[in-house]
């Protein structure tokens, strides 16, 4: 938030589901909706998710329907609503096998009855496991850093060595947000995997941390966890052919700026 200040870009700290938000979109023309209760967690109750997934996205798409000067209502999704295996295209059923695969699917769809019933112009973006430079911090690279450099073991979930990730990296991730600002009639009402369509196993990743930092990881087995996702492989056919969509950077590129930017901004942080 502080770097984004420093740029002059100002931040409200609102509660989407509760708070009035009206004043802070007038005169939008587009909004990406990125705010959720993210995560698989048997931890975070359901009506966590259904408050800060569905309610809240409801409220935004009430207060963006009024909004005369709107080109674009952008709705960030998730390969989490395809279910344990993430590897089709747009046209596949969605099966979610957790909370919040469920919520943001549902969510999804509200906005884009919104679309077809109201013509309020939404478009969906699916996206696949995103690292790199502020990744949440419960998020696996994120932690896995944070313990490398505290020497504390990393808690992993057994078996999860071997899911294999479309692991994409957030600068391309901007990119396939920024281009559908220059497709604005081809993408409304359209859904669009966004991700990289080259994959690696979970146990590759850490590999590559290792040998980026010089150091083995310690890890402590967890029981596996439910709900998880056994596969994800982002099919980007279309974001290709409608967006022009081309992401090209690879994991051991994009995880060394991610521990880069943790020493620098993070952990040698006064």
């Amino acid at each position: 938030i502080s770097d984004l200040e420093k740029v002059g870009i100002p931040v409200e700290r609102k509660d989407i589901a509760r708070d009035d938000i009206s004043n802070i979109l007038d005169g939008a023309d587009v909004i990406y909706h990125f705010a959720a209760q993210p995560g698989i967690s048997e931890m975070t109750p359901f009506d966590t998710y259904l408050q800060n997934n569905i309610v809240a996205t409801y409220k935004l798409l009430e207060a963006a329907r009024k909004i005369k000067s709107l080109k674009l209502f952008v709705f960030i999704s998730t390969s989490s609503v395809y279910g344990a295996r993430a590897d089709s295209d747009e046209t596949a059923e969605p099966m979610p096998t957790s909370f919040y695969g469920v919520t943001k699917l549902a969510a999804e769809q509200l906005a884009l009855s919104y679309s077809r019933d109201k013509n309020l112009p939404v478009t969906v973006l699916r996206l696949f496991s995103v690292y790199g430079e502020r990744e949440r911090p419960e998020k696996l690279y994120h932690k896995v850093i944070k313990n490398v450099l505290n020497n504390e073991p990393l808690t992993l979930y057994e078996g999860s060595e071997a899911h294999r990730r479309s692991y994409s990296y957030v600068g391309d991730i901007v990119d396939a947000c920024l281009l559908v600002l220059d497709k604005m009639d081809a993408v409304k009402g359209e859904i669009f995997n966004i991700g990289t369509d080259k994959t690696i196993t979970t146990g590759e990743g850490l590999a590559l941390i290792e040998k980026i930092m010089g150091t083995k990881i310690i890890i402590k087995k967890v029981p596996p966890r439910p709900g998880d996702q056994i596969e994800t492989a982002a099919k980007i056919d279309k974001a290709r052919r409608v967006l022009g969509y081309d992401p090209k950077v690879l994991p051991k590129d994009g995880l060394h700026r991610e521990v880069e930017w943790y020493k620098n901004k993070i952990y040698n942080r006064p």
